[in-house]
């Protein structure tokens, strides 16, 4: 069971307080890991982007890094992955 700030008195009530703590404990357990996780897909998929474009020869703002690193939308940026793989130029990133 569990410790509350208020009294629980009957078993009913500490086995009910103790089953939703635990029940809301492992809910927010597993949202938190679920935005931990698109979270590092964005970041990963920044820096796919980001390395792409260096590697093209393409010269990357700082504002535009800036944008890039704070997307994290992954759809848009593997779109933006794959326009960058055959963009001339930077500017035709965004076209």
């Amino acid at each position: 069971m569990s410790t509350t700030d208020w009294p629980v008195y009957s078993p009913f009530a500490k086995e009910h307080f103790g089953r939703g703590l635990a029940e809301g404990l492992a809910e927010g357990l597993a949202e938190g890991r679920a935005e931990g996780r698109a979270e590092g897909r964005a970041k990963v998929a920044a820096r796919m982007l980001l390395l792409v474009l260096e590697a093209r020869g393409l010269a990357v703002p700082e504002e535009l890094r800036v944008r890039i690193t704070s997307c994290t939308d992954l759809a848009q940026l593997d779109s933006s992955t794959i326009r960058g793989a055959n963009a001339a130029t930077i500017e035709e990133l965004f076209d």
